[in-house]
């Protein structure tokens, strides 16, 4: 299981400095003052809605039906993807803080999920952990829990207590009988692609563990089997770790509160040739 505290409350203590702004054809009055928070590396980014849209709500002339919603570099941004991943996908190398622009006309229909309420954010993330643990051990775990469980795990990403969603989350990190998970919950992520996922061991037949560099030759072999991974920068919770890394271990420490472990595969640029 995962063991190793210091690395989970690490991950857990991610923080992303973001500047709200409000788009600068919504607004009615004077353009207002950037609206700053740290966010949250595990969290969505419509979690943290209502306080970006209390902030703006007085400077934009909208129905209280209208749905907000965000956008950086005129790309929407996906709600029920986490926001680390968000920030890892299309903004791994800015100057921070990140900026983004929140909307509240215009909702893009055909870019982004509806998401009026916080229990449809619920709704997603139950699923997301059941599907993960359906890879991991057959769902045996997520299905012998209480629903009082599911609440502390879901109260506890929520409201950004480590102690609360860990006392949880643990049992759905512990390995079955010390043998490693069926499947490892993975997603792949590329900037204007669907995200893949895929069924992946973390060993063998014969026992011995797979890397992170098999799952990526694996799920990627036209760039990691064809002399291209060079070009490329793999970034899991933001830490670009060594490739040699057992997926096992990776999936018990690196993965959201999902269980799944969000892998963004980001293109370097092109290094410019000196005169």
């Amino acid at each position: 299981m995962a063991d190793d505290r210091e690395v989970l409350r690490e991950v857990w203590e991610g923080r992303i400095p973001v500047a709200f702004h409000l788009a600068e054809d919504e607004v009615a009055s004077e353009q207002p003052e950037p609206f700053y928070l740290l966010v949250s590396r595990q969290t969505y980014i419509t979690l943290v809605a209502d306080k970006v849209q209390k902030h703006f709500k007085k400077f934009t002339a909208t129905d209280e039906d209208d749905e907000v919603w965000f956008e950086y570099k005129g790309i929407p941004l996906k709600w029920h993807y986490p926001f680390g991943v968000l920030f890892d996908l299309y903004a791994h190398d800015i100057t921070l803080p990140w900026n983004i622009t929140l909307h509240f006309k215009n909702f893009p229909e055909d870019d982004l999920l509806h998401c009026k309420s916080k229990e449809v954010i619920e709704a997603h993330y139950m699923s997301s952990l059941k599907e993960a643990d359906v890879l991991k051990h057959k769902g045996q775990i997520i299905n012998n829990m209480q629903e009082r469980d599911h609440k502390q795990l879901w109260t506890g990403l929520q409201n950004d207590k480590f102690d609360q969603f860990w006392t949880t989350n643990r049992r759905l990190m512990e390995r079955t009988n010390n043998e490693p998970f069926k499947h490892i919950p993975f997603k792949i992520y590329q900037e204007d692609r669907m995200f893949i996922q895929k069924l992946f061991k973390p060993n063998t037949d014969e026992g011995e563990p797979l890397t992170l560099d098999h799952l990526l030759k694996d799920t990627l072999p036209d760039i990691f089997q064809n002399g291209g991974a060079d070009q490329f920068r793999v970034l899991i919770q933001g830490i670009e770790g060594p490739r040699e890394t057992p997926v096992q271990w990776l999936s018990e420490h690196l993965s959201h509160p999902d269980n799944f472990m969000h892998i963004c595969v980001i293109r370097k640029p092109p290094i410019e040739s000196e005169l």
